[in-house]
């Protein structure tokens, strides 16, 4: 069956813009970045707030705090209650949550247009006047430890990730988890939690992302209404995080669990980030991501793998994701076929690696790849939500307001010549960790 892209679409593929929003920037006096982005469509609008520290920012020894925080900022301020600000959006008809990373910490709320004004002053609030009681504290150090049981310590697959990363990473912050060591967690204090949010939750640390029914000076007036009072800190830390010494020796793990009901190889690679007005390798790596593992069905690795008089493979994938502040990594999965061991899995797909990277590109599978992502691109425009979070995102790690405009032309300029040369680069095995989960102990 033939799959034909609707005519409109075709037509935008090859003369829309890389953006088509209206894109606004600015700075407050007081080091605040402002980035506006209008759709008119629906009287709605997403607020964000990004905070330049996540949990590669903490102190050793604290893992986790920046999960932390970001729950004990829902608890209350010098005028508001425990709790007041959701059940303030909720009541709005809106919604409203936060998350972490290792590189940033955000929240948002997705309310009418008209209520823009409220929640700007809401967060302005909780920027500085955050108000913690010890009972407080002790209650949502339960919660976390919870969340991190339902999620982590119950299932064998995120415990798998969490000692692939702790392996990858030899020096890097990012080798901690996002929500914590669970030893850690337990012993995080009060004074842990109001540290990191005296150190980091500044408007010179921050980002608010305004995204939909909107004007820029609108934006503006009220941004400076509620944030623009707010003092600057001049206690920031620089972001010079220790970083990879060279990696020079290929690392395995095996992970066993009886919980395990389908085995998988899992091989990470580290891998260079993309960096402002420099984002041609990490361009190189997303198009190969694409075309080695990205498509179930015709990746590369799909169609050696899954189909044939004998597939290797059920599943497999590749991904790849630049935006982080530091190196990050490239990830290959392969889930055996029935019969099938994890050795037989993994020596084949390395076969198809190095056949791939001898081979060449098809440049017939090339053009496909950068129409997909082109297709994307366009469809990921009519998402005011997502466009809110490319960008702040992107801010919150380093880069510029035109380097995420930039990004989807330099995703179309990848040539097959740096798709290979990022291949031969970033998949070398003298920097990877090759990971086994399985349920029992057996002799592959």
């Amino acid at each position: 069956m033939q799959h034909r892209l609707p005519a409109l679409l075709a037509s935008c593929l090859c003369a829309a813009p890389a953006l088509a929003q209206d894109v606004t920037d600015f700075r407050l006096d007081n080091g605040l970045e402002v980035v506006v982005i209008e759709d008119h469509r629906a009287p709605v609008v997403t607020n964000m707030v990004w905070y330049r520290t996540g949990s590669a920012d903490e102190k050793a020894g604290e893992s986790g705090v920046a999960h932390f925080l970001e729950h004990l900022m829902f608890q209350g301020t010098q005028d508001t209650k425990p709790g007041d600000f959701a059940a303030t959006v909720s009541a709005l008809g809106g919604s409203n949550n936060a998350f972490t990373s290792y590189d940033y910490t955000a929240y948002y709320e997705r309310v009418a247009a008209d209520k823009l004004d409220l929640m700007l002053g809401m967060e302005a609030d909780r920027m500085v006047n955050l108000n913690l009681s010890q009972p407080i504290v002790d209650n949502e150090r339960q919660v976390i430890l919870e969340e991190r049981s339902q999620r982590v310590d119950s299932n064998p697959g995120a415990q798998f990730m969490e000692q692939q990363s702790a392996a990858q990473f030899m020096n890097s912050p990012y080798r901690r988890p996002v929500i914590g060591w669970r030893e850690e967690m337990e012993a995080l204090s009060r004074e842990d939690a109001l540290d990191h949010y005296t150190t980091f939750y500044a408007p010179n640390n921050a980002i608010l992302v305004v995204a939909g029914d909107v004007t820029p000076d609108a934006v503006r007036d009220m941004a400076q209404k509620h944030f623009g009072g707010l003092q600057p800190s001049t206690t920031i830390p620089p972001r010079e995080r220790p970083q990879e010494p060279p990696q020079l020796a290929a690392r395995r793990l095996t992970f066993h669990d009886p919980r395990v009901a389908q085995p998988y190889v899992m091989r990470t690679y580290l891998a260079p980030e993309r960096n402002a007005g420099d984002q041609t390798q990490a361009a190189a790596l997303q198009v190969l991501a694409a075309l080695v593992g990205g498509d179930p069905t015709t990746s590369v690795l799909a169609q050696k793998l899954q189909f044939g008089d004998a597939p290797k493979a059920i599943y497999t994938m590749a991904s790849y994701d630049g935006t982080s502040v530091d190196p990050t990594t490239f990830t290959l999965g392969v889930v055996p076929a029935d019969g099938v061991s994890l050795q037989e899995a993994e020596d084949a797909m390395d076969q198809v690696l190095a056949d791939f990277v001898a081979e060449g590109v098809d440049a017939a599978q090339l053009d496909r790849i950068k129409t997909q992502l082109r297709a994307s691109d366009i469809y990921d425009r009519d998402d005011s939500n997502g466009l809110a979070q490319r960008y702040g995102a992107a801010l919150a790690v380093g880069l510029t307001v035109k380097d995420v405009q930039d990004w989807p032309q330099i995703l179309q300029s990848v040539t097959a010549e740096q798709v290979l040369v990022a291949a031969r680069d970033v998949l070398d095995r003298r920097q990877s960790v090759t990971g086994w989960l399985q349920p029992e102990e057996t002799t592959q």
